[in-house]
């Protein structure tokens, strides 16, 4: 399977995508486009004649008429009852293939039943079962696989556990790809030959990729260095309302909380909700870079408070110049990384301090009220 393939793919499947945004209120409503048929919504029943590609997706995806092109199908349930003239993508929990396939078949899920191929075999999912022959060669991976079907060409098998039907058969090279963990057996008669391959040197190429302790602390330096940096710079620039923000955050901490919770999931939704209309669609990155920059600051927001309090504490008083501000920060952006090595807590932690910085700066801009006469 080459570039172009996969990139065909691609663009039917964000065809898809957004056309399940508009159709999904009719649910299998289906759009032509010259042979071939796009549709999308909760369930998609494909039929008709004369069709040739298409490209669907949905909570349950039907193929159930005869097409002559090829089909990429994305779904929580995706069946495949009529013959494909070319090449089939599939992916969703369920994909059952049961209607002759002529090209290729890539599919990749949690539970996979592919049947007759007139090519190809690409699986990638926990249960995987090869219910009919296939004419080409066959890459399986997945928990639980088993092979009912003649496999024409070779076939290379990565799996926990692997069973073969009364009727199975590998006319090609058979290898096994196995692990410390897992053994596999082939009876007798299934392939004329048979090769055990050990998949070696995973665990000492995680431990290349992973950091050294140098590296860690650098890490861990540069982050503190670089909030410390930016919140003594807001302080320096806009001293009075970075004031303002941080009175917000220590007196009202959980207003400041609530409503940045709420300021954020307003903006994610936006952009869901501009994905949907497919006219709006272009702005969704901007929605979500804007979500992210708003939540960063919020961050540096929440650590200058949070430096500002721990100053406070300490006898320093207020921040009253440049300095005690940059220490402030300082002592903020410290104590934050440290509190954030805690597992999941440190995150939650981290996270309450964005969201607490994202709410005051909303108080300040719009002064939400809710539940007033």
């Amino acid at each position: 399977m080459n570039t172009r393939t996969w990139a065909a793919g691609a663009i039917l499947a964000a065809a898809v995508i957004g056309w399940a945004g508009v159709s999904s209120a009719e649910d299998g409503e289906l759009m032509r486009i010259g042979a071939d048929a796009f549709g999308g919504g909760r369930a998609v029943d494909i039929d008709g004649a004369g069709i040739d590609d298409v490209a669907a997706g949905g909570g349950t995806v039907d193929l159930a008429t005869d097409v002559s092109g090829s089909v990429h199908l994305l779904g929580r349930r995706v069946t495949v009852e009529g013959a494909v003239g070319g090449d089939l993508y599939a992916g969703g929990m369920e994909v059952r293939q049961r209607g002759a396939v002529a090209g290729d078949v890539t599919a990749m899920g949690y539970s996979i039943e592919t049947g007759s191929i007139g090519g190809d075999l690409r699986v990638w999912g926990s249960s995987v079962i090869v219910g009919g022959p296939v004419a080409g060669y066959a890459l399986l991976a997945g928990d639980e696989v088993r092979i009912d079907g003649v496999i024409a060409g070779d076939a290379r098998i990565a799996a926990r556990t692997l069973d073969f039907g009364p009727e199975a058969r590998v006319e090609g090279v058979l290898t096994l790809l196995e692990t410390d963990d897992t053994q596999l057996s082939v009876r007798d008669g299934i392939a004329a030959r048979v090769e055990h391959r050990r998949i070696s040197g995973m665990d000492e190429a995680l431990d290349d990729l992973a950091p050294s302790p140098a590296a860690l602390v650098w890490g861990f330096v540069r982050g503190v260095l670089v909030v410390t940096v930016l919140a003594a710079l807001l302080a320096a620039l806009l001293p009075g309302p970075l004031a303002g923000l941080r009175h917000r955050v220590l007196d009202q901490p959980l207003r400041s909380l609530w409503i940045g919770a709420m300021s954020v999931s307003v903006l994610i939704g936006g952009a869901v909700v501009a994905g949907l209309t497919l006219i709006g669609i272009l702005a969704v990155p901007f929605l979500l870079l804007f979500a992210a920059l708003l939540g960063f600051l919020g961050y540096v927001v929440g650590v200058y408070a949070l430096g500002v309090s721990i100053v406070n504490r300490a006898g320093r008083g207020m921040p009253d110049g440049f300095g005690d501000r940059a220490l402030a920060a300082l002592a903020g952006a410290l104590a934050a990384a440290v509190v954030a090595l805690i597992p999941v807590l440190g995150w939650l932690f981290a996270l309450g301090l964005a969201l607490a910085g994202v709410g005051a700066m909303a108080i300040a801009w719009a002064n939400p009220r809710f539940f007033a006469a």
